[in-house]
């Protein structure tokens, strides 16, 4: 081959990945037409939307989650929900009626959630606190990748077993007395 068409053709071959890239698929995905984030005036809500709230759960301690407000309102759905992860979750230390009345609950220091100072004096924040970050003994159940538990709870989650222990609990406890009462 001559030397001439030789260097013509080692010349094209290092051009070509150029050329390559310059062809309209290369092209930035930034520089695509489109309406930049903060860019020009937002289209309003389509008809029949939701409105998505999120669930405020961003504190850095226990002590910082007793002013949050529970999102979760005692409906039925929710209070089912709530029951069946405090049975899950809950109540191997704090009994099945939240009495700390468990096989353990003398030993790990449980306390008894349907007493005057749980349902009258915590607020509902301070008990999501407990369950995200834990206290002494309790395991953290909230904080993944933080030493939190093996059975870690969703925000959402979270606010269900707090609205059960706050709103139903109580109930749920005094009707398994009256039912263990009867002969």
């Amino acid at each position: 081959m001559n030397k001439f068409i030789r260097n013509i053709l080692l010349v094209g071959m290092c051009a070509a990945p150029a050329m390559v890239y310059a062809w309209p698929w290369s092209q930035d995905m930034m520089n695509q037409p489109s309406i930049k984030p903060q860019e020009g005036t937002p289209a309003p809500f389509a008809k029949r939307s939701v409105p998505v709230s999120g669930i405020p759960t961003k504190v850095a301690n226990r002590d910082e989650a007793k002013g949050l407000k529970n999102p979760m309102q005692p409906t039925p759905e929710v209070l089912k929900q709530g029951k069946n992860l405090f049975k899950i979750i809950c109540a191997a230390c704090h009994g099945l009626a939240g009495q700390a009345n468990s096989p353990v609950s003398d030993k790990i220091g449980a306390i008894d959630l349907t007493s005057d100072y749980v349902q009258k004096q915590l607020t509902e924040g301070w008990l999501f606190g407990t369950i995200t970050y834990g206290s002494a003994i309790m395991p953290a159940y909230g904080v993944p990748g933080e030493g939190g538990g093996s059975n870690d709870l969703s925000p959402e989650e979270r606010w269900y077993v707090v609205t059960y222990v706050k709103n139903q609990l109580v109930k749920d406890a005094a009707a398994a007395a009256q039912t263990k009462s009867q002969p």
